[in-house]
């Protein structure tokens, strides 16, 4: 993984002192609130309900051992003992005291992290497949190339102060895991005539208004991708519109252009500053793909794990969800479920990283992953090892086998503490994983994307859930829609809202009633839910939600 040279840690000790002397004017009365917003920002620092927030960039998703007992001493020191990953693949510290944060910033710089661009309308942490470097199915390792991104869109002097913020996603796996098509560029490794480049997306996001991105260039080679991005940028950073915060995002821009009139004024662009890149940037990239050199891969016997696997129908349950191929075939990549049923997802306690920390040096070559569904992944674990892992994370309640079940439930922290929430995520995330496991239903219900977000921004992708809850106020009391049939992978896809919303009370029943209705419906064990409805269509799972009209209407 990529280590900071001296530039990289000259240039972020710099950045935090003028924070420093910012945060020291605030406190003393120099700069107002007013003033002090954009320039806490800048460092994402955000003001939320009850406190100030931090948000810490985790870059491509990917931490070293060492990173992770610092996220740990943060927690430990300035917070209240827990840090919350989110679906941008960072890290939010929800109760930090202002003038902590600057000591917070150092503490974090130290091992080569920041949060700059964290917030703001600027380029913002580029996320990646989080099984990336380890996955069978990968053409390409991507999280090179987004290093590249984050070090030139880092202070870039001409994307500090665009008409919206943006999102870069890239993936080196045709088997989309970095929900590229929801995000403002998207890239997708592609092959062609034997020459790995990638398919550019662009106009993608959630939100208030919902799009799934289109594609902009079908292959755009390594040597070219980076002026082609800044092109992209440069137009949008131009055209895009400022007199509405709502429409300013580029699939706003792109929708009102049309694809094709876009892609001309990209093309023109990239014409122009194709040739000022003179080469410097795959130099640079050249440089950092050293950094992501696999690790020496031991080899041993796999028989523990054969053993474990035969004799153990816990450990066999765990393997069974929580486990994916990896290219070498005697390792694993390993998912780490920090959703323990009615608990918070996305949370972990200082205690709780340390340990992960401390796995991954035992068995994962000191390298872990944050993913955007707010779990933890140690990619590169030897098959031997994993009995003893799994007991390992048992012991502190982070052995929970439901990595892609009902109970994984992706949901923004919402009303608990955003200031843009208008309803509660997490309580009704909690209360969806104990009824599933008071039901004992969830390993028989199977693959199930559930998405919860606490206001029409989106943070929690309930448009792209199988199942999305999306929380609103209405007239001053909580009530959450329901949308059906949403996809975040290469097969995206908007779900469609099934009607009417429910109360506080009554959400977590209906889901209920969904689960159960898609068991009745499945044809075999082996078709999805998601499968299941684009088979059936919406109609009888909107019986199951809306039993009282359709009652009425066979009355009728």
């Amino acid at each position: 993984m990529y280590k900071y040279n001296e530039f990289d840690a000259a240039f972020l000790a710099e950045r935090n002192a003028q924070f420093r002397s910012q945060v020291e004017r605030r406190i003393d009365g120099s700069l107002t609130e007013d003033e002090f917003r954009p320039l806490r920002l800048m460092n994402g620092v955000y003001l939320q309900l009850h406190a100030y927030m931090l948000r810490v960039a985790i870059p491509y998703g990917t931490l070293s051992s060492d990173q992770m007992r610092q996220l740990a001493l943060l927690a430990e020191k300035w917070d209240k003992g827990y840090g919350h990953f989110t679906t941008r693949q960072n890290i939010q510290y929800n109760w930090p005291k202002l003038p902590d944060i600057p000591d917070m910033l150092d503490a974090l710089g130290e091992v080569g992290l920041h949060a700059i661009q964290t917030s703001g309308n600027t380029i913002r942490n580029v996320t990646a497949d989080h099984f990336a470097g380890a996955a069978k199915d990968e053409l390409i390792d991507p999280r090179p190339v987004a290093e590249l991104l984050r070090q030139w869109s880092t202070d870039h002097p001409e994307f500090q102060f665009m008409p919206r913020k943006f999102k870069i996603a890239i993936t080196g796996s045709p088997n989309d895991r970095a929900v590229t098509k929801a995000h403002d560029i998207g890239l997708r490794a592609v092959e062609k005539n034997g020459e790995i480049g990638f398919e550019v997306i662009v106009g993608g996001g959630l939100g208030r208004t919902p799009m799934i991105g289109k594609v902009i260039n079908e292959f755009v080679s390594k040597e070219d991708l980076l002026p082609y991005l800044e092109a992209i940028v440069s137009v949008w950073n131009i055209e895009g519109r400022r007199d509405n915060k709502y429409k300013a995002r580029i699939k706003i821009t792109v929708h009102e252009q049309g694809l094709d009139t876009f892609r001309e004024k990209v093309e023109a662009r990239y014409a122009v500053i194709r040739d000022q890149f003179g080469g410097f940037d795959q130099k640079l990239l050249a440089d950092i793909e050293q950094h992501f050199l696999p690790p020496a891969f031991r080899n041993a016997e796999t028989t523990a794990y054969t053993v474990a696997y035969d004799n153990d129908p816990v450990f066999r349950a765990w393997a069974d969800t929580n486990l994916t191929e990896h290219k070498q075939a005697d390792h694993a990549i390993v998912t780490i479920s920090i959703k323990e049923h009615g608990k918070t997802p996305g949370d972990a306690s200082a205690d709780q990283m340390r340990l992960m920390a401390h796995l991954a040096d035992n068995y994962a070559y000191g390298e872990l992953r944050i993913s955007h569904e707010q779990n933890v992944i140690l990619p590169h674990v030897h098959k031997s090892d994993l009995p003893a892992l799994h007991k390992a994370l048992k012991e502190a309640g982070l052995g929970t086998a439901n990595i892609g079940l009902a109970s994984d439930i992706i949901a923004c922290p919402g009303m608990d503490y955003c200031a843009l929430a208008t309803a509660r995520s997490i309580p009704i995330a909690q209360q969806i994983a104990t009824r599933v496991e008071e039901l004992k239903i969830e390993h028989e219900v199977g693959e199930l994307k559930i998405k919860i977000s606490g206001c029409i921004n989106a943070c929690g992708h309930h448009h792209v859930g199988h199942i999305g809850i999306l929380g609103l106020d209405r007239a001053g009391v909580e009530n959450y829609q329901v949308t059906l049939g949403g996809d975040h992978t290469e097969n995206a896809v908007v779900g469609e809202r099934a009607g009417p919303g429910f109360s506080y009370d009554q959400i977590v029943p209906a889901i209920e009633r969904l689960m159960l209705a898609y068991l009745e419906l499945r044809t075999s064990a082996e078709e999805r839910f998601i499968d299941a409805y684009r088979r059936v269509g919406p109609a009888p799972f909107k019986a199951a939600l809306y039993p009282e009209a359709e009652e009425k209407a066979n009355a009728a």
